[in-house]
């Protein structure tokens, strides 16, 4: 686990709650067991009007060495309800629907990994990824062609500026790559300039309704890379349980598991980071023609499924073209390993991939932001385009 089991009295500091593993002293710490502790806490931090903080694996922060001065709230409820219909279609391998309610605390991998078990389809390429239950809506997690919008029905949270519990219904939460209403909702202001709602969303995810088709075979597969180790074609089907022990080898190639998962020796300083840290950049596609011949170019299309059965992702915009930050970063003289005092610098790109930043063991906040800081710089440079982190940067900014 990123983290220990942290009584409700104790002070950690963020290193302790953060798969970086960095970040100071925090002033006061809760653990929510309960929805309703959960909600007291918010809502006795806003009315005092204490900074709030609230995480789940800490697998999206990159938090200062100074620390925290005010409330961090960690919900740490597990466990799910689910209603399961019985029609079943025997040509397509594949039963009715399946509603799934689950807390936001719930490990997001151990969900996964019941729900390939229990033959529900939707999330397997989505395998191996860290954090909570709570986390994927708000940056609408993806990989291997599958995004977290596509089994998404509606997200209950509790409303900081009402002080009212709401439910939110696919329409409502504006989903696109990577982004959410609700990690939008983390810079809406009341004054001019003024983050009202950083560094915690206007709404916090209480608990997520998912709808999933039922069966043995996964939904078509929508990415190269995986359809190739699968030895299938894309947009076709496999059994979920290969598409999951597929993405788990690639991820785990890349260094993009936690330790203890995927099997691997500890401790492995790759796996210490906050997976990708850029996201891939999606820019009009005027600018896109302007990069060189061999950057790779991907479609955007919506984050809202046409169907349940067909494609995993929406209609193609054609006004957008998304890019490899990968590939503009090693392309821009970043190599794996690459770290501002070379190999012994304490913050360094991982030697697997360079889309993460990695705590090679003692590095400081300041040692990660300074080594993202140049890797943007040089990419902006380069190429002109602009990296966006995708970490949460708490007391921090590039």
């Amino acid at each position: 686990m990123p983290h220990p089991a942290l009584g409700p009295d104790a002070a950690p500091n963020l290193s302790d709650l953060t798969t970086l593993r960095v970040g100071g002293p925090v002033d006061r710490y809760v653990e929510a067991t309960t929805e309703a502790e959960l909600i007291d806490a918010v809502r006795s931090a806003d009315d005092a009007e204490v900074p709030l903080l609230v995480v789940g694996g800490g697998s999206n922060l990159l938090v200062s060495d100074a620390g925290f001065d005010g409330l961090v709230v960690r919900d740490v409820r597990q466990g799910l309800e689910a209603d399961l219909s019985a029609s079943c279609d025997v040509e397509e391998g594949a039963c009715g629907g399946a509603t799934i309610t689950l807390p936001a605390g719930q490990d997001w991998d151990a969900f996964v990994a019941q729900a390939v078990a229990n033959e529900w389809v939707g999330v397997e390429a989505l395998s191996g990824i860290p954090g909570t239950m709570g986390a994927a809506p708000v940056q609408n997690i993806g990989a291997y062609g599958q995004e977290v919008s596509g089994v998404v029905a509606a997200v209950r949270v509790w409303d900081r500026d009402t002080g009212r519990r709401r439910t939110l219904t696919l329409s409502e939460l504006g989903f696109g790559y990577r982004t959410s209403l609700l990690k939008r909702s983390m810079r809406g202001d009341r004054a001019a300039g003024e983050d009202i709602w950083y560094p915690t969303p206007r709404y916090v995810v209480l608990d997520v309704r998912l709808q999933m088709r039922m069966g043995s075979l996964s939904a078509p597969v929508g990415y190269a890379e995986l359809a190739r180790r699968l030895d299938v074609e894309v947009g076709t089907r496999a059994p979920s349980t290969e598409v999951r022990d597929a993405v788990l080898e690639l991820r785990a190639g890349k260094g993009m598991l936690l330790d203890g998962v995927g099997g691997a020796p500890t401790p492995d300083h790759d796996r210490w980071s906050a997976g990708s840290f850029f996201t891939n950049p999606v820019v009009p596609a005027e600018e896109a023609a302007a990069l060189p011949d061999d950057a790779p170019r991907f479609p955007v299309r919506s984050a809202t499924p046409t169907t349940t059965t067909g494609p995993a992702l929406g209609e193609v915009d054609p006004r957008w073209v998304k890019t490899s930050a990968a590939w503009l970063i090693e392309h821009a003289g970043f190599t794996k390993g690459f770290g501002l005092a070379g190999e012994h610098s304490p913050a360094r790109l991982s030697t697997r991939h360079t889309l993460a930043l990695t705590n090679r063991g003692g590095a400081t906040a300041q040692d990660l932001v300074a080594l993202a800081r140049a890797v943007r710089d040089g990419v902006r440079d380069e190429f002109g385009v602009e990296l966006e982190p995708e970490p949460v940067l708490v007391g921090l900014a590039l």
